[in-house]
């Protein structure tokens, strides 16, 4: 896995990165850190992209289980430390998940696998977080 970000060269902290897969990703900045507010932060891209990981098991694993999924969302909440490195400290992820006729210990099943073994953005930030899970399941 690669890529490459570059700093946009303007007055302020926006950067761009291409990913080895060819897409695009522009980041910014906070305004306090000379930022000027054009993309998300490059912390929330890390969280985002946990989420991302963590949901993208929760439906896999589901599907495969035969399970009549027809959404799957996860909020986020994040603690960070106060001082350098700012390192995330807490992190909650609250999954809804919507279906018919959803067995929710197969939804808990999924988020668990996905929370301990197979996500692996989530199982690198435990490292440094502690992490916890919520589930909803949402009847159609």
């Amino acid at each position: 896995m690669e890529c490459r970000v570059s700093w946009l060269g303007i007055d302020g902290m926006a950067f761009s990165a291409e990913t080895g897969s060819g897409h695009l990703i522009n980041m910014d900045g906070p305004p306090e850190a000379g930022g000027i507010n054009l993309a998300p932060r490059p912390m929330e891209l890390l969280l985002a992209g946990a989420g991302g990981c963590s949901v993208f098991d929760v439906v896999l694993i589901l599907q495969r289980s035969r399970q009549a999924i027809s959404g799957c969302n996860v909020s986020l909440q994040a603690e960070r430390a106060p001082e350098d490195p700012k390192v995330f400290t807490k992190i909650n992820l609250h999954f809804q998940v919507k279906g018919k006729d959803l067995d929710p210990a197969k939804v808990e099943r999924a988020v668990k696998l996905s929370h301990e073994k197979y996500c692996s953005a989530t199982v690198m930030l435990a490292k440094t977080a502690e992490l916890t899970y919520s589930i909803e399941v949402i009847s159609e």
